[in-house]
């Protein structure tokens, strides 16, 4: 049985701090080998193109993780501040993005209140953990205006509704605490308590729907 979690403010900054960090080291971990492979006195051409091709889509990797958890997990702007869903669109598809899946975004461009952006960034990535193989994630609007609400749609091989992050949604665990690795559901649910709704997650065939309710 799920236990409740208690998490103040500075354990809260702290796990979300620790998980961006793991969305960063691997990119810039792999800058550094690149840029050791370079100083090499003894590098052959065809290894330096290697490394700066490393070190470009690496860098430009990056840059998109920095980017999307700035607004998914950041400040972004004041309080009270608005958000352009187009640009919202931009950081979901460099961050979630790849030979593996892909986004059909069918929201219209508005501008939506930061924390419901937020929570639509966080969906998404709740979307991308439902489909480990890779497949499509398409995005589709509930009502509209400033309250309008989501359906995400994951569709791929072996699309599954990880057991953990159900409760985390709701604010608990079965162990009653919550990891770096656990923390962005537990957070998703914050924001959407926040927002005045719940995300539920359901299988539908071979999909799973992320949903507001």
């Amino acid at each position: 049985m799920a236990t409740a979690i208690a998490l103040d403010a500075l354990d809260l900054a702290a796990l979300l701090c620790s998980r961006v960090c793991h969305d960063l080291i691997s990119p810039t971990g792999a800058i550094v080998n690149g840029l050791e492979v370079l100083e090499e006195k003894e590098t052959d051409a065809e290894t330096k193109t290697f490394a700066l091709d490393l070190i470009k889509k690496s860098a430009r990797t990056a840059s998109a993780r920095l980017e999307f958890c700035r607004l998914a997990f950041g400040a972004a702007g004041s309080a009270a501040a608005q958000i352009d869903v187009g640009d919202a669109e931009k950081m979901a598809r460099a961050f979630i993005e790849d030979d593996k899946t892909k986004l059909a975004w069918n929201l219209p461009r508005t501008l939506l209140p930061k924390n419901r952006v937020k929570l639509l960034l966080n969906m998404v990535l709740i979307a991308s953990q439902t489909i480990p193989r890779g497949g499509t994630i398409t995005v589709l609007p509930v009502g509209e205006g400033e309250s309008m609400g989501f359906r995400l749609v994951a569709l791929g091989p072996n699309a599954r509704i990880p057991q953990a992050v159900p409760p985390l949604l709701e604010g608990a665990s079965e162990s009653g605490a919550v990891d770096a690795h656990a923390i962005q559901p537990f957070y998703a649910g914050l924001l959407a308590r926040a927002c005045g709704v719940r995300i539920e997650l359901k299988a539908d065939g071979e999909a799973v729907v992320v949903a507001t309710a």
